[in-house]
């Protein structure tokens, strides 16, 4: 068995299920009659270049389509009928203001008749930065690097930006009179689309008092701006996002066309038809990547010493969006961070392998996906002088892996459901 090519195949196998170029055209709507409205494309995400693309080539040539999306720095394509525009990510910057201001002008002008194609994906919360008129760009590009480093899941990190946006959490919807189509690429544990890009298109429960307990409960201090707007907010003074049961969102259809758990049925496959018994353990496995390799590392420890409670050959899939609270200086994201302390848990067991990786292509700010471990990282690390425990202090997992050689890189996939891990043990 090639343990590093059965987890490179699989980690293929769940990148396709969620290529918008294969799944996007069975969810389209039928376009307007031309003679009555007409249909305006928008998106936000890391998938919004290759949804855009592939809804260019599925549309009716003869129906009118105009519209704009904003993707992250290197993740455009080549379009004929819609705009693509690359932005700041995962911190915002004014590219992406300045597209995100279009897009709401844009849906504000359509009428009753008209349709709003929305598309939606993983990283649109940074890419679809319009923020509120009392806040600079400036600080909420500061708020978002201090989020960032506090290790804030990106669930609470979105309750904060929604409240500080003029076209998240579900502001873009409430603009527009046109019925709203939204496709969906979940990135996030249990695809709550209001979590999504901050949901431009979905109801929002959070309020601000939600955002300032965030802020709170990471330790951020946030600039004097967002600390006024926010505060104003929680006293009734600014109004709140749309919430569950306005009737705006009956204009609204969301449908959610790639999950991370559908990528990670997709990977175990790949093993399965191998010979290899994949077992799920969910597409919500989140916390410090540190922790969670942890205790991946003691299932793996009674798999490999008790047989149980899953008889070997195994593959340990799963999903989720780890976090990594910045300690040292080196460089590295969630999924080098994972791997990385699973070579120090595990030190070179024998017959067990690993990769984890993340289906958009880029772990972190690097330009890999993630790593690959197998039996021998330990040993092989050891003879060039490289010390799992010291990298992992230094949060050096991308230092560690490529001096291996063992680095996961794909380049831009132009989609995002969350990470892909996979342990296998022989």
């Amino acid at each position: 068995m090639d343990a590093r090519r059965l987890l490179l195949d699989s980690f293929r196998a769940a990148v396709d299920a969620a290529d918008p170029l294969r799944i996007v055209a069975g969810h389209l709507p039928e376009p307007p009659d031309p003679s009555l409205g007409r249909t305006l494309v928008v998106g936000a995400g890391k998938a919004a270049a290759s949804m855009a693309r592939a809804v260019e080539l599925a549309w009716p040539a003869g129906a009118p389509l105009d519209g704009l999306v904003i993707t992250r720095y290197a993740h455009g394509l080549p379009t004929e009928r819609l705009r693509v525009v690359e932005a700041g990510h995962p911190v915002p910057d004014e590219s992406g203001e300045r597209a995100a201001g279009e897009i709401l002008a844009a849906a504000t002008a359509l009428g009753p008749d008209d349709l709003l194609l929305a598309l939606v994906s993983g990283g649109g919360s940074s890419l679809l930065s319009l923020p509120v008129e009392a806040v600079p760009m400036a600080d909420l590009k500061a708020v978002t690097r201090a989020l960032l480093a506090s290790g804030a899941p990106i669930q609470e990190m979105n309750v904060v930006r929604k409240h500080l946006s003029r076209i998240q959490g579900g502001r873009l919807a409430q603009a527009t009179r046109a019925r709203v189509r939204a496709l969906i690429v979940s990135d996030v544990a249990g695809d709550d689309p209001s979590a999504i890009a901050s949901g431009p298109c979905s109801p929002d429960p959070s309020t601000y008092a939600d955002a300032i307990g965030v802020l709170a409960r990471w330790g951020v201090t946030p600039p004097a701006s967002v600390a006024a707007h926010l505060a104003r907010g929680a006293r009734g003074e600014v109004a709140e996002t749309p919430k569950p049961g306005d009737a705006l969102f009956a204009r609204v259809d969301g449908r959610m066309i790639a999950t991370a758990h559908g990528s990670l049925e997709a990977g175990a496959k790949v093993f399965e038809a191998a010979g290899v018994r994949a077992v799920i353990l969910g597409d919500t496995v989140t916390g410090e990547a540190r922790d969670v390799a942890q205790v991946m590392a003691a299932l793996v420890r009674e798999i490999r010493g008790h047989g149980g409670p899953f008889a070997p050959p195994v593959a340990l899939v799963s999903g989720g969006e780890c976090t990594v609270t910045l300690r040292g200086t080196g460089r590295g994201g969630r999924c080098s961070e994972f791997l990385l302390a699973l070579t120090k848990e595990l030190g070179g067991m024998a017959g067990v392998s690993a990769i984890a990786a993340d289906t958009d292509g880029i772990d972190g700010v690097e330009s890999n996906a993630g790593a690959v471990m197998t039996a021998d990282t330990a040993a092989r690390a050891a003879g060039l002088g490289l010390d799992a425990r010291r990298s992992l202090d230094d949060n050096d997992g991308w230092g560690f892996f490529s001096a291996l050689g063992d680095l996961v890189v794909t380049g831009p996939t132009r989609t995002n459901v969350n990470d892909y891990r996979a342990i296998l043990v022989a």
